[in-house]
């Protein structure tokens, strides 16, 4: 500026007439140059470096913003790796346990169908048991009442009262006689049955 102000001074000077619109007089034109001076001074003393602290400091805190930015980013692409690393070991854990739980399934499952079994062999012992139980009762039933009707077809037959010691003693060996008999004649069909 003062290069252009300079120029047109020395072209205004240099010609014989002088152009009053275009050339300031040199006092305005010194007085100008102290004003610049003194301004530019100002400037560049007190509002320039001012200015250039809150440049830097905008700087600095747009430059802090962006490491924090970056800091954020970097953390939340960590948290993620090990969010997707817990979410994979959650589902290892998940079909660990499922299968374990499989397996205790199977295990108990066999523990239940042998017990069932084992139930079924002693609820199978105990009714053979008691059918050999009930077959023996209801033998010595048939036996005594075998002999009650052997004894009513011996007086029929005889028609002769006995004593009670004979009695007793000929029902005795008319039931031996009988399971005897169907020892023998049973013994093939009876036991062979049962096993």
């Amino acid at each position: 500026m003062i290069a252009v102000l300079t120029r047109l001074w020395i072209v205004a000077q240099a010609e014989d007439k002088p152009i009053k619109d275009l050339s300031p007089k040199l006092q305005e034109l010194v007085v100008g140059a102290i004003a610049f001076a003194v301004v530019f001074v100002f400037m560049s003393k007190w509002v320039i470096p001012r200015v250039n602290k809150l440049l830097e400091d905008r700087r600095g805190r747009i430059q802090g913003d962006l490491e924090k930015a970056e800091e954020a980013k970097t953390e939340g692409q960590q948290m993620l790796a090990d969010y997707r690393q817990q979410l994979a070991g959650a589902r290892d854990e998940a079909n660990r346990i499922i299968e374990e739980a499989r397996r205790t399934a199977e295990a108990m499952r066999r523990d239940m169908t042998g017990k069932a079994e084992q139930e079924y062999q002693a609820i199978l012992g105990r009714a053979q048991d008691e059918i050999r139980g009930e077959r023996d009762r209801v033998f010595q039933e048939l036996k005594s009442q075998v002999g009650q009707l052997s004894l009513a077809l011996a007086e029929r037959v005889v028609r002769e009262t006995l004593d009670k010691e004979r009695q007793l003693r000929l029902v005795d060996e008319y039931i031996e006689e009988l399971a005897g008999l169907g020892r023998s004649a049973g013994n093939g069909s009876r036991d062979g049955g049962e096993s």
